[in-house]
C-alpha cells in the first residue's frame, strides 16, 4: 500500500510550520536535562517546586511542542481538513507556547506570581487558539478511528488546560479553589492519560500500519478503545468529587485499556512485513513496555498499600510513563515524520527529477539515530533508578542532556539537508 494511499497530501501545510515546532522541542528535553543536573531535588518528590518545573519542561515544552506540530500537520492530510489560518494560527501557538512554558518554570522555581501571571496570558492564549482552530478542522473532518481518538485527545486538552490555568492562580495566590486536590489529580489524569496518551492512540491507528508495515489494528479495538478510555476519564474524574470509592475500579478500567493499546500494539510489530532494522520501531516496542512497566507498578501499588503512599511510587510512575513512553514514541514518530515531510515537499518542489532528491532514510544517518536512541535507553535506566538511589540523578541528567542535543542535531541535520537539495521553508 502506497505511503499516501487515502491521504490529503495536496492540503499539507508549508513545511516550516510544523518544523518549527518539531525543532524547539529538544531544546526543552535539554532545559529538563539541565534542571536536574543543578537541581538534583527535582526527583526527590514530586510536590518540590524543581519536580513541578521538571514535569511542565517535558510536558508542555517537549511533549505539547511536538503534538500541536504534528497535529497542524495530521489534521489537513489524515482529516482532510485544513486548520483555518494555518501561518498565523503557528505565530500565535508557537512562540506563546515556548514563552508561556518558559514563564511557568520560573515561576515554580521563583516563587514569582508574576511569572505565573505571564504563564497563564502565555499558554492560555498558545491553547486558546489552538483548541479553536482544532475544533473548527475536526467538526469538518470526515469520521474515522483517527479523528475519533484525535477529537478525543483535543477534547482531554479543554479540560486540562483551564484546571492547569487555575492551579497555576493557586500557585501565584490569587485564588484558593475548595477541591484542589481533586483538581490536581484530574489536570493530571486528563492531561497524561487524555491528552498525551488518546493522541498517541489516534495516531498509532494510522502511523503503525503506513510507517511501520504491519497489519491493521483490529476493528474492535480501534473502534471503542479510545471512547472507552475518555469515558473512564471522566468517570475518574466524577468519582473523586462524588464517589470515592469506585476510583480503584475506574482505575482498573483504565489499566486494562493501557495494556490492551501496548500488547496490541506489540502484536502488530512483530507480524511487520518489513523486518528491516527500524529504529523508529525500536522507540515504539520501548515505549509501549514502558506502559506494561506502568501497569505492573500501579498493580503492586494495589497490592502494597505501603508502596502506594510513598514518594517513590508517583516519581517511577511518572518516569515510566512521561520519558519511557511519551518522550519514547515522540522522538520515534520524529524520526519518521521530519524526513518523511522533507521528502515529500522536496518531490512536490522539484516534481521528483532523477537522482536530485534523498530518500527518507538518506535524510538522518541512521548510526546517530542509533546513538541517540541509547542515549535515551540510558537516561530512561538512569532516571528509574534515581527515584530509588538519588546518586545516579547527575548521571541521569547528562545521559538526557547528551540525548535531547543529538536529537536536535540529527532533526536540524534533516531541515539542512532539505534545503542543500533545493527545498523552500515557506
Amino acid at each position: 500500500m502506497s505511503l499516501q494511499a487515502g491521504l490529503s497530501f495536496e492540503q499539507a501545510p508549508p513545511f516550516s510550520l510544523p518544523l518549527r515546532f518539531f525543532l524547539t522541542a529538544p531544546l526543552f528535553l535539554l532545559v529538563a536535562a539541565s534542571l536536574i543536573v543543578l537541581a538534583p531535588e527535582a526527583l526527590a518528590s514530586r510536590w518540590t517546586p524543581q519536580a513541578l518545573a521538571l514535569t511542565h519542561s517535558l510536558t508542555l515544552g517537549f511533549l505539547a511542542m511536538a503534538m500541536l506540530g504534528a497535529l497542524m500537520q495530521m489534521l489537513p492530510v489524515v482529516a482532510g481538513s485544513p486548520l483555518p489560518a494555518p501561518t498565523i494560527l503557528a505565530w500565535l501557538t508557537h512562540i506563546p507556547l515556548a514563552l508561556g512554558t518558559v514563564a511557568l518554570m520560573a515561576g515554580f522555581l521563583m516563587a514569582e506570581p508574576a511569572a505565573f501571571g505571564a504563564a497563564i496570558g502565555l499558554l492560555g492564549i498558545a491553547f486558546t487558539v489552538f483548541l479553536a482552530a482544532a475544533a473548527t478542522s475536526l467538526a469538518r473532518a470526515a469520521a474515522g478511528i483517527t479523528v475519533t481518538g484525535i477529537r478525543l485527545a483535543v477534547a482531554s486538552l479543554a479540560v486540562t488546560l483551564p484546571l492547569g490555568l487555575s492551579l497555576a492562580l493557586l500557585r501565584g495566590g490569587w485564588w484558593l479553589p475548595p477541591e484542589a486536590a481533586a483538581m490536581i489529580s484530574t489536570h493530571a489524569v486528563f492531561g497524561l492519560l487524555g491528552w498525551v496518551l488518546l493522541l498517541v492512540v489516534g495516531v498509532a491507528y494510522q502511523v503503525v500500519p503506513m510507517f511501520q508495515i504491519t497489519p491493521p489494528y483490529p476493528p474492535r479495538l480501534s473502534r471503542w478503545l479510545a471512547i472507552a478510555l475518555f469515558a473512564l476519564l471522566v468517570l475518574h474524574a466524577a468519582a473523586l468529587l462524588l464517589l470515592e470509592r469506585v476510583v480503584r475500579i475506574v482505575d482498573a478500567g483504565l489499566a486494562v485499556g493501557v495494556l490492551a493499546f501496548a500488547v496490541a500494539t506489540l502484536r502488530l510489530q512483530s507480524r511487520r512485513r518489513r523486518k528491516l532494522p527500524d529504529i523508529t520501531l525500536d522507540y515504539w516496542h520501548f515505549g509501549m513496555a514502558s506502559l506494561i512497566a506502568c501497569v505492573a507498578a500501579w498493580l503492586l501499588a494495589q497490592l502494597w498499600p505501603a508502596w502506594a503512599g510513598s514518594d517513590t511510587y508517583p516519581l517511577l510512575l511518572g518516569v515510566l510513563f512521561i520519558a519511557g513512553f511519551a518522550i519514547s514514541v515522540v522522538s520515534g514518530m520524529l524520526y519518521k515524520i521530519v524526513p518523511f515531510l522533507a521528502w515529500f515537499h522536496l518531490q512536490a518542489q522539484l516534481q521528483a527529477r532523477a537522482g536530485s532528491i534523498p530518500t527518507m532514510k538518506d535524510m538522518i544517518a541512521g548510526r546517530w539515530m542509533r546513538w541517540q536512541f541509547r542515549l535515551h535507553l540510558a537516561a530512561c535506566a538512569l532516571l528509574a533508578g534515581a527515584v530509588f538511589w538519588p546518586r545516579l540523578v547527575i548521571a541521569a541528567g547528562v545521559s538526557l542532556g547528551l540525548s535531547a542535543l543529538l536529537l536536535w542535531l540529527n532533526l536540524i541535520g534533516a531541515a539542512r539537508r532539505y534545503r542543500r537539495h533545493g527545498g523552500r521553508l515557506t
